[in-house]
């Protein structure tokens, strides 16, 4: 890349931001049929420098998203599979004795999978608590720490982690404080019938769906900062404020709901996640200011994880969507 290209792709327009978002998710759909919500969710959490966690039953294209993203991003890409036997080291790396041709020994770090753009974290529920906080470290800080030594991942650096929904035997659900770095949690339905006819004609003819590459890591950086510098209104803040203190049954202000099937509510995460993905939502509607509207839409997904129920409501079938809905209901937009 030049020097000019460079420069040119560290300061964008609202608009050219638009247009690339958008080219993205049109080549993202060349490949995923259907999905419009769950393709903008995977874009707003890239373009915030988040982690998407994902969960839907096996074989809804989870793998083949995260790959097609690659692809278009033109970034590098890597996958794990997440199994109870399955080792930190096995992740991040390990540090190795080698030796020269004079017979000398050094240490030698080999890294692991962890060190690409975009992370594929296949079933993170199988595998044991210690690996599942190796990622840790590598979704809070972008840098790993082995023997002592700090190691700085690459930018963008994307963990796009799934779990199966179904089968829970033999699984590790995720701890409190790893769920909460997740910028998002997607739910991903089934297809329709429709959708279910155009996946066996993409997938099962002679030539398969190829995409083009509309951006790469510069750009995505260059997106991801100008994201971070749209304006929002003191009011529209004190809103997403309301929202975050709404799902805690502590709060004066909380709605019934919250204080009787709420145990713990949202973090400070939770409004940084609100924030990030209004001003990115605002930036793919052509707007340069963050509405209301956008933190309502990005309620489900930013703080679906984040709300933690009590046994009340686990006995009567209480979603964490539902607690959400309610709470976006309830409080006032002033």
């Amino acid at each position: 890349m030049t020097a000019a290209e460079e420069k040119t792709q560290d300061v964008l327009s609202p608009e050219e931001f638009r247009q690339r978002a958008l080219a993205i998710e049109t080549e993202i759909a060349q490949v995923i049929v259907g999905q419009r919500e769950l393709i903008r969710q995977t874009v707003i959490t890239l373009l915030a420098g988040g982690n998407a966690l994902l969960e839907g039953v096996p074989g809804l294209a989870k793998t083949t998203l995260v790959r097609t993203l690659a692809d278009v991003i033109d970034c590098s890409f890597s996958r794990i599979q997440f199994t109870p036997d399955l080792m930190p080291a096995d992740i991040v790396g390990t540090t190795l004795i080698s030796e020269d041709e004079s017979g000398h020994k050094t240490f030698r770090f080999e890294p692991g999978p962890i060190f690409a753009n975009l992370i594929l974290a296949d079933e993170i529920n199988r595998a044991t608590p210690k690996t599942q906080s190796a990622l840790l470290e590598a979704m809070q800080e972008h840098t790993v720490t082995v023997a002592k030594t700090i190691h700085r991942l690459e930018s963008p650096f994307f963990v796009l982690a799934t779990q199966n929904p179904l089968e829970m035997e033999g699984t590790y659900p995720l701890p409190e404080a790893q769920l909460d770095r997740f910028f998002f949690k997607i739910l991903i339905p089934f297809p329709t019938a429709a959708d279910l006819v155009e996946i066996a004609n993409r997938t099962t003819g002679a030539r398969m769906p190829q995409v083009r590459k509309v951006a790469n890591a510069a750009t995505i950086l260059a997106m991801q900062r100008l994201a971070r510098s749209v304006p929002i209104a003191s009011h529209v803040l004190a809103y997403a404020a309301r929202l975050i203190t709404a799902t805690h049954p502590e709060d004066k202000d909380a709605p019934a709901v919250t204080r009787q099937y709420v145990r713990y509510g949202a973090s400070p995460r939770g409004m940084q996640a609100l924030i990030l993905a209004g001003k990115i939502m605002a930036l793919l509607d052509g707007r340069y200011n963050v509405a209301f509207a956008d933190l309502r839409q990005a309620a489900l997904p930013a703080l679906r994880h984040r709300v933690i129920l009590n046994f009340e409501a686990q006995a009567e079938g209480v979603a964490p969507d539902d607690i959400v809905r309610q709470v976006v209901e309830s409080v006032r937009a002033e």
